[in-house]
């Protein structure tokens, strides 16, 4: 039996790593074992520009008609400021060639922010993510769909499938129930921006408090804006028995070995869901995970033992309460220094050891079965041409 094509198509390179391509080359070995052959493209629009990115793809879809295109949407893939205007370009090429059109919605909502610019932003960014659900054969989001803003019913092309950890898979010997000396907490990449220095402020907070309630601990900081980070870091916990350790940007089975070498992983990149690879990489290592609750978080999240706090309590209350998760509410057992929480994290560490590779056949398995459904594009053509009846100028927008 030969395999069926499936193309990834992507648009802009993210740097220092790209998370999306890691998630297309893991689906891809997933999607093997179904007899799908995943084959990862790119628009390189911002190194070639839009003119000569779209004859190319042209190009290369002249092959693709019939075949399921996956295109992977983030608005700073398709838009160095986040308006993402040109990616309807994108997939007008694609309906043109004949291809089967899928996208999958990294960005689960759009930007936030108060400013006149970031409203604007906010309202093309909705824009844009309607039509395309509209003009699509149908669209993959990564958070539950009665959690996301934008959409103002659920159309029947739309389906929930969450992210994986973007992990070679976690060692077997993984075990957590016990303690290394000192207890390590790990952070696993900061945001950039006046956001990190909120994030910043608050991991310092955070492992301070601990400090003071259970003794010597060990900050493991690793991957994006960590070497940013360092100086702050380690100026705000100068006078704490804390251990700081940084790294950047580290991959593969060294990141493995960073998340065995942690005791509990502290989250605070925005609330927590099921579209956060860096939180969801320490559950399927068997960490246990304290984060922040906001709109997106829900089911499995929810169902991972992850401790969760308030997005919207005060900053300084805010970081209290993760120091008392952190060390739990009697800061010490009565064995030695110990995360009260970790004793049923242990359960989860079990269930979640081998989590990355169930997750990836998962979502491999959700992809086949919407690949290979033929009921399913008639319906979608139907709720498209309902939508196109009522935004006519879309129409004339998304026409090949």
């Amino acid at each position: 039996m030969s395999d069926v094509r499936v193309i990834a198509l992507l648009g802009r390179r993210d740097e220092p790593t790209d998370a999306v391509e890691d998630y297309c080359r893991y689906l891809g070995g997933a999607l093997a074992t179904h007899h799908f052959n995943l084959e990862i493209r790119r628009v390189p629009w911002n190194s070639h520009g839009w003119r000569a990115s779209l004859d190319a793809l042209r190009w290369q879809a002249e092959s693709w008609r019939n075949t399921w295109v996956l295109v992977q949407y983030t608005s700073l893939a398709w838009s160095l400021r986040g308006f993402a205007l040109r990616f309807h370009r994108v997939l007008r090429v694609l309906r043109k060639s004949g291809a089967r059109i899928a996208v999958v919605f990294h960005d689960a909502e759009p930007f936030g922010g108060t400013r006149l610019i970031d409203r604007v932003r906010r309202s093309v960014q909705v824009r844009v993510m309607r039509d395309t659900v509209a003009f699509s054969d149908f669209s993959i989001v990564t958070v539950p769909v009665n959690r996301l803003s934008w959409l103002r019913s659920i159309p029947l092309n739309v389906h929930f499938i969450p992210v994986g950890a973007n992990l070679p898979g976690p060692r077997l010997e993984q075990n957590h129930d016990l303690l290394h000396e000192p207890p390590t907490i790990a952070v696993y990449s900061i945001t950039g921006g006046v956001h990190g220095d909120r994030e910043t402020d608050q991991i310092i907070r955070a492992v301070r408090y601990t400090a003071e309630k259970i003794g010597k601990v060990r900050l493991l900081v690793f991957g994006r804006q960590a070497n940013v980070r360092e100086e702050s870091l380690r100026a705000g916990l100068r006078h704490c028995e804390v251990d700081v350790c940084v790294e950047g940007v580290i991959e593969g089975e060294a990141l493995v070995e960073r998340f065995a070498a942690s005791d509990v992983l502290l989250f605070l990149r925005g609330a927590i869901s099921s579209r956060r690879g860096s939180a969801i990489a320490g559950i399927a290592c068997g960490l246990p995970v304290v984060g922040l609750r906001g709109p997106e978080t829900d089911a499995p999240i929810t169902d991972a033992g992850v401790v969760l706090l308030d997005e919207c309590a005060e900053e300084g209350q805010l970081a209290d309460q993760f120091g008392a998760a952190l060390c739990g509410s009697s800061a010490l057992s009565s064995i030695g220094s110990r995360f009260v929480f970790i004793r049923r994290g242990v359960y989860f560490a079990n269930r979640f050891r081998i989590a990355s590779p169930i997750v990836r056949r998962h979502a491999a398995g959700a992809f086949c079965l919407c690949l290979q459904t033929h009921v399913l594009p008639q319906q979608q053509r139907r709720l498209r041409v309902r939508l196109l009846i009522h935004r006519p100028n879309l129409k004339e927008r998304l026409r090949p």
